[in-house]
């Protein structure tokens, strides 16, 4: 029984470890399954017919055919390097698509910027006391522009989101009339805060490609993808492309053992050293030494209550009293009842 308790006490923890190797609990994670996480994300993606690319390097952007491709990035918490950059603007100016959501952290206006867009993320909270979804915090966009790219979105429902600042880039949804900046974070409208229809949802043309701008990545989590609008939003932005590359490549939001299936399935040489690795551990264990086999025997043999030795024929050739004397030495706890069992079994299937 202590052996049974202590193989399925580790057997829980490794399978624990695993579990917590492979998900995530990082709020816009991929593999988060919970309401803050994307994972549902990936379904909505391969339901327009397009194959999704978990990406954790922007060298994904090169694998790719551009003019067949969306990338979308949500709310980076990285810098991105000047390679970074370089391959990025090279797969929009290609044709390529990418869809950019951010609200607060200033890595997103850095990414914008290096990308050449001309629309900026404005950082302050909106709200809408008239047009909303459960409170004044998550406005219901539903200003949409005559567009042919949003001709079957109805609206963006937000979730404690910003607005776009377009500068020059086409708007695509903007919030009710009644839609207003919460500058001082009071959650409440101030004499100082005038309302009007603001911009969450922009595109524009950057050589052969597009980059749009949504101001609240929450709007692609779990929890917001059955909202107004979200969901067909989505679809249009990917339309009729083949693949969808989910850019992580800028958060911490890959659990370990993802990371690690993920950079082994890009690489060939990953693949061989690991392909190389598992075959050294069967070599290894074919061509142990006799004494590691004996004693793994003997560890079997004594969770099984069958008398160690018996592998390799010392047992079965002593007498009934020499193995009773034999298993009272090795097992002082066993009783003389469960030993005398065990050699009576053991003498009865011998002499079949």
């Amino acid at each position: 029984m202590p052996t049974v308790v202590l193989g399925g006490f580790t057997l829980l923890i490794v399978v624990s470890l695993l579990f917590a190797a492979s998900t995530s609990g990082a709020t816009f994670g991929i593999y988060n399954d919970a309401w803050d996480g994307t994972s549902n994300l990936r379904s909505v993606t391969e339901g327009t017919g397009a194959n999704p690319q978990v990406a954790h390097e922007t060298t994904a952007y090169s694998q790719v055919n551009p003019n067949d491709t969306v990338g979308i990035i949500l709310s980076p918490d990285e810098t991105y390097s000047t390679a970074d950059r370089v391959r990025l603007q090279r797969f929009i100016r290609r044709g390529g698509t990418l869809l950019v959501a951010g609200d607060y952290r200033t890595q997103t206006n850095h990414l914008l910027s290096m990308l050449g867009t001309d629309a900026r993320l404005d950082g302050r909270p909106i709200r809408d006391e008239r047009r909303h979804y459960r409170s004044p915090a998550m406005p219901i966009a539903d200003n949409v522009s005559n567009q042919s790219l949003v001709s079957n979105v109805s609206a963006l429902t937000l979730n404690h989101g910003t607005v776009v600042s377009p500068r020059g880039a086409t708007v695509l949804v903007d919030t009710s009339e009644y839609g207003y900046l919460d500058v001082n974070q009071n959650q409440k409208l101030d004499d100082d805060e005038t309302i009007s229809s603001m911009p969450v949802a922009t595109v524009e043309q950057i050589g052969a490609g597009r980059v749009f701008v949504v101001s609240d990545p929450s709007v692609l989590i779990n929890t917001m993808l059955d909202r107004p609008g979200n969901r067909a939003f989505v679809r249009a932005v990917i339309g009729n492309h083949g693949t969808v590359v989910l850019d992580y490549s800028h958060t911490s939001q890959i659990p370990p053992l993802k990371l690690a299936v993920l950079i082994i399935r890009e690489s060939a040489l990953w693949q061989l050293l690991v392909g190389c690795g598992c075959l050294s551990l069967i070599l290894l264990w074919t061509q142990r030494p006799s004494g590691v086999t004996q004693r793994w025997n003997a560890l079997m043999a004594r969770c099984s209550d069958q008398p160690p030795d018996r592998v390799d024929g010392q047992f079965s050739s002593m007498s009934e009293s020499a193995m009773v004397s034999y298993l009272q030495e090795q097992h002082p706890n066993w009783d003389a009842v469960r030993i005398q069992r065990i050699v009576t079994a053991y003498r009865e299937e011998r002499s079949k």
